[in-house]
């Protein structure tokens, strides 16, 4: 059986380390670390997410605004918002949770927020001083794949890695971070996706293989190298008649099988999901303590 590595654990020592530093902050007179979040609508996941992330700032003593907008705001209105979320001195991380309805531009939007507040890392500028290897708020998902890698002892240098899934969220920034020269990292990266072909034969070298392709139980035992480390970042709910809500919570691998072979594997859920919001934490204290924009 593979080791699990678990994501609810870490990311439990990882909000502790937080909170304790934010302790110190306070105790020395510094600023408490501030969470900004936008919510479009009332998509039941989306407030789902946010709700857990404001209860996570609370956790480790930070101090948090949601803004709440209805479905029919205008893209106008939105950047409005964000605007004056930039220009608030005492805010220093926001997110605007996705998806946004269709008739406002994500890229718009995610191009309004300042870099120095952009805690998701999904701005230009900080996708581009990730890619250079600069100071950066990392995404939050890949960063926090980075860190049950190094906190679990996962040797990268020399390994291949491969990644299923080339989205701007995961798949992309995660192949460069593997890449980069550091640890965890200096691994040889192959990115993978939809239209690569004999995806299953170049899944079964990879040493450690990534999985952020959004399809339920995608990758089965025969496409995984015995002996890999897999990384599943998906997570589907499917009915299930055996289980009382009459569905489970699955993710991209077939994790029972791929778990007899692998030398350790993230579970679904507990595995990947937990790090993103202790990662987005992370980021924000970074900002507050200007360590990556000064």
């Amino acid at each position: 059986m593979a080791t699990l590595i678990d994501g609810k654990l870490t990311s439990s020592q990882i909000k502790s380390e937080i909170a304790i530093r934010v302790a110190e902050i306070k105790a020395e007179g510094g600023k408490t670390p501030h969470l900004a979040a936008i919510l479009v609508g009332s998509d039941g996941a989306s407030q789902t997410y946010v709700n857990a992330k404001v209860k996570a700032c609370g956790e480790c003593g930070f101090e948090s605004t949601l803004v709440r907008l209805e479905d029919d705001v205008s893209e106008e209105e939105l950047l409005k918002v964000v605007a004056d979320i930039n220009e608030n001195p005492d805010i220093d991380g926001l997110i605007v949770q996705l998806p946004l309805p269709k008739h406002i531009s994500v890229e718009k939007v995610t191009d309004k927020i300042k870099p120095e507040k952009d805690v998701d890392g999904f701005t230009p500028a900080n996708v581009g001083r990730m890619a250079l290897n600069w100071p950066a708020y990392v995404a939050a998902t890949p960063y926090g794949i980075i860190e049950l890698l190094k906190r679990y002892n996962i040797e990268t240098s020399g390994k291949h890695c491969v990644v299923i899934g080339r989205s701007h969220i995961v798949g992309s920034p995660m192949s460069i971070l593997m890449a980069r020269n550091g640890y965890p990292g200096n691994a040889t990266v192959t990115l993978t996706h939809s239209r690569t072909a004999n995806l299953p034969e170049i899944a079964k070298t990879a040493d450690i293989l990534i999985v952020a392709l959004g399809k339920p139980h995608f990758v089965t035992a025969d496409m995984v190298k015995p002996g890999a480390v897999v990384i599943d970042v998906g997570i589907h709910r499917i009915e299930d008649a055996s289980k009382k809500s009459g569905f489970k919570l699955v993710g991209d691998v077939k994790f029972d099988e791929v778990s007899e072979i692998a030398s350790a594997i993230t579970p679904v859920p507990g595995g990947v999901g937990p790090m993103t919001i202790a990662s987005l934490l992370y980021n924000t204290l970074l900002s507050a303590e200007k360590k990556v924009y000064g």
